[in-house]
């Protein structure tokens, strides 16, 4: 394929996708999707050229890390993570509360409302285990899940413990002033960020929580992880399934 013909490609992929800002190697792993194949530096060298490449801001030099190791699991349900976030909407500041899966990386609860309570911070949690358990109730989790938070005031909340403490679920905070070992939630929220919440204004909470559910279906259903090999968090939970089955 001619560099003219492969432009164009990128600029249909580009078009066509429903995320701002994504970099050459998503580009690329679409391109490969479509079946169309080119080395990632040339797909990069194109799009540095006609200037399609996303703006970024350089950063100061990192500094020690105080995070050494990693927060991925190896598989689904081992590790959930619940974080919050604001908006601001026409009716006043609203708070958000995501719940999403270290391993998979899907979003299995989202939640807005106008007062961040800790009654609100659970809707997440339950959302989340109807989901994948497919109920409600004492002890219904039993496995090795545990969920990472940080010490915000709902999460260490006696309420919020003692109702993931009643559905079978330990508690893993995060060391103090170390947001790495929530890393997987706050990436999710900085995502969450730039594809809705920067792009778009909400007159009422309740117009924000619709926009909230259709951003983690499409998420969950059509945003690619590079670190699964350019598959989306569903498709990346489908696998592990007919995994299971395999070995059953």
């Amino acid at each position: 394929m001619s560099d003219a013909a492969l432009v164009e490609r990128i600029r249909a992929v580009l078009g066509g996708s429903d995320w701002v800002g994504e970099g050459y190697r998503k580009v690329w792993a679409r391109l490969r999707h479509e079946g169309a194949c080119a080395a990632p530096r040339r797909v990069l060298r194109l799009m540095r050229q006609h200037g399609l490449l996303a703006p970024s801001r350089r950063g100061l030099p990192p500094g020690p890390r105080s995070h050494e190791g990693t927060v991925v699991t190896d598989r689904p349900d081992q590790m959930w993570a619940i974080d919050g976030t604001g908006c601001l909407t026409s009716e006043g500041n609203a708070t958000i509360f995501v719940l999403i899966d270290h391993c998979t990386g899907e979003c299995l609860g989202i939640h807005a409302a106008r007062r961040g309570t800790r009654f609100e911070a659970l809707e997440p949690v339950r959302q989340a285990v109807r989901h994948v358990f497919g109920g409600f109730s004492k002890g219904i989790v039993g496995s090795e899940l545990q969920l990472r938070h940080d010490h915000g005031s709902q999460f260490v909340s006696h309420a919020f413990q003692e109702e993931i403490a009643f559905l079978g679920i330990p508690s893993s905070p995060s060391f103090v002033r170390s947001p790495e070992g929530n890393g997987c939630v706050e990436r999710f929220i900085r995502t969450l960020k730039e594809q809705l919440l920067w792009l778009r204004r909400f007159d009422t909470v309740a117009e924000l929580l619709e926009a909230l559910q259709d951003f983690a279906r499409r998420f969950n259903e059509s945003w690619i992880l590079q670190r699964h090999r350019y598959l989306t968090p569903s498709q990346v939970r489908q696998r592990f399934l007919e995994q299971e089955r395999l070995i059953a």
